[in-house]
């Protein structure tokens, strides 16, 4: 029998604790605990979901840390991770500006190359 159908034989809220219906069926708790976290979302994550949906249409730029100062001033309690998590499912991204590393400042001086057109033939 396959593990697929051992882990439909565990319950979380059974008498008999988890790590005990594992040993039985014969389950890795990990396996079990992987398995189930990954299709259900809480009621609270939806919510979560959908307050950062709309204000991530209204600012686009909002990241992770943004978001988390959002929901906090609604009243909702998300910490980072959790956000980074929630916008990495729905595909959300925040806009942060790239280094500036091509635009020298206006008063740095220029020097030329010496070494254009001549011929390297040894070292020093």
């Amino acid at each position: 029998m396959s593990s697929e159908a051992r882990i439909g034989w565990i319950e979380r809220e059974a008498e008999l604790a988890v790590v005990r219906q594992c040993e039985l069926a014969g389950v890795a708790r990990a396996t079990f605990y992987g398995r189930g976290a990954s299709g259900e979302q809480s009621e609270e994550d939806l919510l979560l979901c959908r307050l950062m949906d709309e204000e991530y249409t209204r600012r686009l730029f909002y990241g992770s840390r943004r978001m988390v100062v959002f929901l906090e001033r609604l009243g909702y309690v998300a910490n980072r991770k959790r956000v980074r998590r929630l916008m990495r499912h729905m595909g959300l991204a925040g806009m942060a500006p790239g280094p500036s590393t091509s635009v020298g400042h206006p008063e740095q001086a220029v020097y030329p190359y010496l070494l254009r057109g001549m011929e390297v033939s040894r070292p020093d």
